[in-house]
Formats: C-alpha cells, sequence, structure tokens
C-alpha cells in the first residue's frame, strides 16, 4: 500500500496501536524525520531540508543541522526545548504517529526480540551531523562520570557518505586526542583558560586529520575531539551528554555553561572535574590513527555474493553499537537477512523496502513525512527483508544502525582475524 499521509495527523500510544503497525509492516516500521537544531551551529544544508526550513523554530534556537534516526531519547538543547525534540516517531501509512520510546515499551520482546530481556529499551540513535563549519573541541562522558548526573556515557563512531557531501564545509578536518606530548598541567592550563574570554587555544594541543569520504572513525566516551565540516553519520549510545573545553571557535564565543552542562551542582565551576572526564592514556595515544580511523570493511556474506549487492561494516569497533552501508545494484531485489534488530536511512535510490514504498528524500519540508527511514523488528531481520531497487539507473544505498554486540559482527570479527 502506498503511503497516504504528507504529515503526521494524530498522536497515539495505545497497545492496541503499537501491535497494529507492527502488523502492517510485517515488523518493518516507517519513522518520521526528527529535526534537531543547534544554537552553536551553522547548517551545512546538506540533510536534504527544504532551503526556507533550516530556521523554522526562531531565532533563539538556531539552524538545523542535525536529523536523528532511530532515536527513542530526547534532545538536551536547553530551556527551549521542544517537549519531544530529537525523538523518533513511528508512523502509520494513514499518518498516525507513535512516540519511538512508547513503541518500543509497548512492543518489547516483539520488536526486539531476545535482545528486549538484556536491553530493556531500544539502546542507541544514529544522526546525521551536518554543520557548515567544525565543532568546538568537547568531550563525551564515560559511563562513571555520566551516571553523577543520572545518565549513561556516550560513546559515538562517524561515517562520511559520498551521498551526503556534495561539499566540505569550511573545514572538513577533526581534531582528535592529544599530542603525546602534552602535560596534564598543560591541559588544566587551557581549560582553567575558558573563562577569562576570548581563544584558550586548546586545539594547539590536539591533531586536525583530514576525513576521508566513505571511511569513518571509532571515538570511544573520553576522547577530546572537534568534528569537521563534513556531513557525518553517527551511531552512538543513547545520549546527549557532553562538556564543552574549547572557548572560542567559528568566530564566537562558547557560552560557559556549556562547560558544566552535564556536571553535578557542586561541581560546577571545579576544572579538576572536566579533566576527570578525559581518558588520558586513549587521548595520548601515538596509535591514535590506527587504532580509531575505520575504513570500509567487506561482510563476510558480501564477499560470498554475487555482483546484485556489496554490504560493508562502517562502524564496527565499538561494543555498544555497529553500522553496515549496503549498495543494492539498479534494478535488482535482495532478500536483506540480519542478525538483529535495526534501524536505517536510505540514501540513494527508490523501490520498495519489504511492503513499503521507499525513496531517497531530496527536498523535505520541515513537518513532512518521509520514505526513507524505517525501523526492522529481530523477527523480520532474522526472517528476511525483500528490498527492491526500481531505478535504473542509480544504487540504492541504505545505511543499517544496530545496538550492542551484533552477532554476525562477533562472527566476522572472528573470521577475518583468522585470515
Amino acid at each position: 500500500m502506498a503511503n497516504q499521509a504528507q504529515e503526521i495527523r494524530s498522536t497515539t500510544s495505545t497497545q492496541d496501536a503499537v501491535e497494529g503497525l507492527l502488523e502492517e509492516g510485517r515488523g518493518v516500521i516507517r519513522l518520521a524525520p526528527t529535526w534537531v537544531p543547534r544554537l552553536f551551529c551553522s547548517p551545512g544544508q546538506r540533510i536534504r531540508l527544504h532551503p526556507d526550513d533550516y530556521y523554522p523554530l526562531g531565532k533563539n534556537r538556531g539552524g538545523i543541522d542535525e536529523r536523528w534516526l532511530s532515536s527513542a531519547i530526547r534532545a538536551e538543547n536547553g530551556p527551549l526545548t521542544g517537549k519531544d525534540e530529537g525523538l523518533s516517531f513511528a508512523v502509520s501509512n494513514s499518518g498516525v504517529g507513535i512516540p519511538f520510546d512508547e513503541f518500543v515499551d509497548r512492543a518489547g520482546e516483539s520488536l526486539l526480540g531476545p535482545n528486549w530481556s538484556t536491553w530493556g529499551k531500544w539502546p542507541m540513535y544514529s544522526k546525521f551531523f551536518d554543520n557548515l563549519a567544525p565543532l568546538p573541541f568537547h568531550i563525551h562522558h564515560r559511563d562513571e562520570q555520566a551516571a553523577d548526573v543520572g545518565k549513561p556515557g556516550k560513546p559515538e563512531a562517524y561515517y562520511f557518505a559520498p551521498e551526503m557531501n556534495n561539499h566540505g564545509g569550511t573545514f572538513p578536518y577533526t581534531f582528535f586526542g592529544l599530542h603525546p606530548e602534552v602535560s596534564q598541567d598543560q591541559l588544566q592550563s587551557r581549560l582553567e583558560g575558558f573563562h577569562r574570554g576570548g581563544d584558550n587555544r586548546i586545539t594547539e594541543l590536539s591533531k586536525a586529520y583530514r576525513l576521508t569520504l566513505g571511511a569513518g572513525w571509532d571515538v570511544p566516551a573520553g576522547i577530546l575531539h572537534a568534528p569537521g565540516s563534513l556531513c557525518t553519520y553517527e551511531p552512538q549510545a543513547d545520549s546527549d551528554v557532553f562538556a564543552m573545553t574549547e572557548s572560542w571557535s567559528n568566530n564566537r564565543e562558547v557560552p560557559s555553561e556549556l562547560m558544566w552542562k552535564d556536571v553535578p551542582a557542586d561541581r560546577v565551576g571545579d576544572v579538576s572535574y572536566i579533566m576527570g572526564l578525559i581518558d588520558w592514556d586513549a587521548n595520548v595515544d601515538p596509535n591514535f590513527f590506527g587504532k580509531r580511523f575505520t575504513p570500509r570493511v567487506e561482510t563476510s556474506r558480501s564477499i560470498a555474493a554475487g555482483p546484485e549487492w556489496t554490504e560493508n561494516w562502517i562502524t564496527y569497533k565499538s561494543d555498544r553499537f555497529s553500522a553496515k552501508e549496503m549498495r543494492i545494484a539498479p534494478g535488482r531485489s535482495v532478500v536483506m537477512t540480519d542478525s538483529a534488530p535495526y534501524g536505517c536511512i536510505i540514501l540513494s535510490g527508490y523501490g520498495k523496502f519489504g511492503n513499503h514504498e521507499a525513496a531517497t528524500a531530496t527536498l523535505v519540508r520541515f513537518g513532512q513525512l518521509t520514505s526513507d527511514e524505517f525501523f526492522v523488528s529481530h523477527e523480520a531481520a532474522t526472517t528476511g527483508v525483500r528490498v527492491q531497487n526500481l531505478s535504473e539507473h542509480e544504487e540504492m544505498v541504505i545505511l543499517k544502525h544496530f545496538g550492542p554486540r551484533n552477532p554476525e559482527l562477533m562472527q566476522d570479527i572472528a573470521l577475518f582475524l583468522q585470515h
């Protein structure tokens, strides 16, 4: 059945609605686009939103430079944050929306299979981060520090899809970690300079790496980084915890409160607490590139397949999430099987995804529905979803994001290590 609704017409979260939507999609759920503004960012305008709609929420909210994918959490975006900001909605063909966190809670094992008893939630999300310029140097908390403010830690990963990068922005380089020679006293001095005004020049202590299309990086929690200006696909843990450490970025001041956003009230102003967020050995590791850079790695089942499709691991070094890129040749069809539930986004091509119409989004109005994002239940993933690329000329490109310890990834790692 073709999708008739152009926007979410009503919302619900009843058990009957959840079960009906699972049945309607035979375990494949369509998700509505989820747009997130950031006051300290400048949109790169590569996430296929209409040019008139990058500032839909007013001058006090900033521009939209993120699209969140398969998100069962809400953004932490200051006092003006909308009540459902960052949260995905599962959508029926008639335009009824169900908040994805409530959908997961009610679907439980029907959605996540045996993982439900271990996870008890959908424990990751992904996003497109699309800033015209680099972000300020910052850090995400590890689990033990994030627990101080009642949150999980936030490891993340990056992949730079060619389909999302028709331009590189102003600075397609990312600062990662610290030079091995940097001392803790040197870093603490730069952090103490955050509140004096002007530039604390903290990235002098770091190294910028030129970003590579079709490749990515693994970024564990506790790593200092300043993401560059490519549009970035970012699988990550289900958290929005961070501390800014650079006082001046992109010709403007970074607000002091962003350093202390996720710091216990009795430690606000204590730079030693920020120092404690840092995984020191990982930041000064002289083999940082070798351990953290992630080129594509073809999956073992893709190696054994024919020319109709190819599949690569693009995020594979974290135990909290993983991701694949799948490419289906023009005019071809494949039954896509996976060992775990996942969310996905279509970057190129059009056709069918299970019994859903599927089409790459090219110019989306704020609030408009699309047919490019889905969530696949454990049963549908393991049984197989038939995907058809009806384009005669263009590959269908799909990015798929998984939760912790994907069984297929564990098997592939063991196999690759043998060789």
